[in-house]
C-alpha cells in the first residue's frame, strides 16, 4: 500500500529532496499568516521564545492548516447531495451511451434515457476516498530559521537585507533549525520534531556577495542562503543533518512517521530509472512548455485511451461547475469559469475548473481541490448537488455540479499558472465565450440540469 503524502509548503526545495527520496508529494501551501502567530506566542510565552519552539510552532500551525483544509474538502464530499449520472460512451451497441466530458459523442442531454443514474452519496461511500484506508494521507509541514550571533533569521525578502546578512556571516557559522510537523489525516494523530545543523561559510569576496544576491536566489529562503544553487559554492561544510539545510530533514520524518505506525516504504509512490510511477511524460500534449516552478503532482500525466484521445489524469479528472443563484428566485444567474492559461492543452479557452485527481481522492474530493487551487473556491462555500461522469474504462472525467451555500458568496480569484483568469459568466453568455471543445460539447445539456438542480433547491 502507498500512503499519499501532502506537503504543506511551496518550498521547491523541499519538494526536490522528497522526490530524490522516492516521494511525489501532493502541494498544498498554508497561507499561515506567520509573523502574527509569533507575535501572538511572545506575548504569551515571552518575548525571548527560542528557536526550536518559533519553528516548531510555525510547522505545527501549517500543517494543521492543511488538515483542516482536506477535511472541509472531505465533509463537503460526504455531505454531497442529488444524483451521480453516468455515461460509457466507448460501449458497444444498446449499453452505448451518451457523451460527457470527453465530449466524444455528444454532450449531456442528447441521450439522457441512455444514462445510469446512482445515488450520489451511496456512491460516494462505496469509493476510495480521503482518510477512508484508515491510515493517511500523512501531511508534512516545515518551517526553517537561521540562528547567528544569537539573533534568529527567516527569509530577507529584500535583496540589502540580504546581502547584509550574507556578507556578515563570511568565514563564520551559525545554525539552521528545521521544525516538523507530521498528521496522520485518518486518525488526526500527530508527531513533531526539529533538525538542527552547523553551517560554515567561507571567506567570499564581496563581489561574489552581490553577484549571489543579484541571482534572487537568497531572498526567500531562511538565513538568506541555500545548500543547493548558486549557495552551494560559498559553503564550506555543514555539521549535522544535511537534508535539515535544504528544508526537511528525511531521518527525522522517516522517526516522526514510524511514531505514527507508518512505515517508510510505504510513502514512496516513484520508481527508479527516471520515470515517476505516477507519473507519465506525454507533455507534448500541451500547446507549448508549462512555466517554469510548474508543480507536477501524484496523478498528473497524460492517459492513452481507447477513444483516440490522450487525456489528463493517471487516476482520471475532475471539475467544479459553481452555479451562482439569484437570492430571491433561486434561478441561476451564473458559472464559475476558468480561463485556461495558453501552455495548456487548448490553452487560452474557457471551462470549469479542475484537473487530475490525487491519489487517494474520490473524484469529488479532487474537483473541490482542485477548484481551490486553480479559482480560490473555498470547499465550506459551496454545496455538491450531482455529478456527471463520463467514464472511458480506463479513464474518467467527473463534473461536480454545486452552488453557493445560502447566505455564503465565493469571491473568485486565480490562484495559480494554470489560468489566465476567473470570473463569475453570466449563464446567458457562457456560449459566446471560446469554450473547451469539451465544455462547448456537453453544455446545452449541463444547463438543462442545472436549471432542474436549482428548482430541486429553491433558496428559502
Amino acid at each position: 500500500m502507498t500512503i499519499p503524502v501532502i506537503l504543506a509548503s511551496g518550498s521547491p526545495s523541499r519538494r526536490r529532496v522528497l522526490y530524490d527520496a522516492g516521494i511525489m508529494p501532493t502541494i498544498r501551501v498554508s497561507s499561515v499568516d506567520e509573523s502574527g502567530l509569533l507575535e501572538a506566542a511572545r506575548r504569551s510565552e515571552g518575548a525571548g521564545l527560542p528557536i526550536g519552539r518559533q519553528v516548531g510552532l510555525l510547522a505545527r500551525a501549517k500543517a494543521q492548516a492543511v488538515n483542516r483544509a482536506y477535511r472541509e474538502v472531505a465533509e463537503v464530499s460526504r455531505e454531497a447531495t442529488g444524483q451521480a449520472l453516468v455515461s460509457r460512451p466507448l460501449l458497444p451497441g444498446p449499453a452505448r451511451k451518451s457523451g460527457g466530458a470527453g465530449g466524444t459523442t455528444g454532450g449531456l442531454g442528447d441521450q439522457e434515457d441512455a444514462l445510469t443514474a446512482e445515488d450520489l452519496p451511496t456512491l460516494l461511500a462505496g469509493e476510495g476516498s480521503l482518510g477512508s484506508s484508515g491510515v493517511g494521507p500523512l501531511i508534512i509541514g516545515c518551517d526553517s530559521m537561521f540562528l547567528f550571533d544569537g539573533e534568529i533569521y527567516g527569509k530577507p525578502h529584500d535583496p540589502q537585507v540580504a546581502l547584509s546578512r550574507i556578507e556578515a556571516f563570511r568565514g563564520r557559522q551559525g545554525q539552521l533549525w528545521t521544525g516538523h510537523c507530521l498528521i496522520d489525516f485518518a486518525t488526526g494523530d500527530m508527531r513533531e520534531g526539529a533538525s538542527c545543523a552547523t553551517v560554515r561559510f567561507a571567506d567570499y569576496t564581496d563581489a561574489e556577495a552581490e553577484a549571489y544576491v543579484a541571482t534572487g536566489e537568497p531572498l526567500e529562503v531562511a538565513g538568506s542562503f541555500t545548500l543547493e544553487g548558486y549557495g552551494a559554492a560559498f559553503i564550506e561544510g555543514v555539521e549535522g543533518d544535511p537534508h535539515g539545510v535544504l528544508g526537511i530533514s528525511l531521518p527525522l520524518v522517516r522517526r516522526l512517521a514510524a511514531d505514527l505506525g507508518i512505515a517508510w516504504e510505504d510513502l514512496w509512490n516513484i520508481r527508479r530509472g527516471g520515470q515517476g510511477a505516477r507519473l507519465t511524460d506525454h507533455d507534448k500534449a500541451a500547446a507549448s512548455t508549462p512555466p517554469e516552478g510548474n508543480v507536477r503532482q501524484p496523478g498528473d500525466g497524460w492517459v492513452d485511451c481507447a477513444c483516440g484521445h490522450r487525456h489528463w489524469g493517471l487516476n482520471g479528472a475532475s471539475g467544479v461547475l459553481l452555479v451562482r443563484r439569484d437570492g430571491e428566485t433561486g434561478e441561476p444567474t451564473a458559472v464559475a469559469m476558468q480561463h485556461r492559461a495558453v501552455w495548456s492543452a487548448q490553452g487560452g479557452t474557457w471551462g470549469v475548473p479542475g484537473g487530475a485527481i490525487a491519489d487517494g481522492e474520490n473524484p469529488v474530493e479532487g474537483a473541490l481541490r482542485e477548484s481551490h487551487e486553480e479559482a480560490g473556491i473555498d470547499p465550506e462555500d459551496i454545496e455538491v448537488v450531482g455529478t456527471f461522469r463520463e467514464d472511458h474504462g480506463p479513464w474518467a472525467y467527473t463534473t461536480v455540479f454545486a452552488f453557493e451555500r445560502p447566505g455564503r458568496q465565493v469571491d473568485l480569484k486565480a490562484n495559480d499558472d494554470e489560468s489566465l483568469s476567473v470570473e463569475w459568466v453570466p449563464i446567458d453568455q457562457v456560449p459566446d465565450r471560446r469554450l473547451l471543445a469539451a465544455f462547448k460539447a456537453d453544455w446545452p445539456g449541463f444547463r438543462k440540469r442545472v436549471e432542474t438542480l436549482a428548482q430541486e433547491h429553491r433558496q428559502g
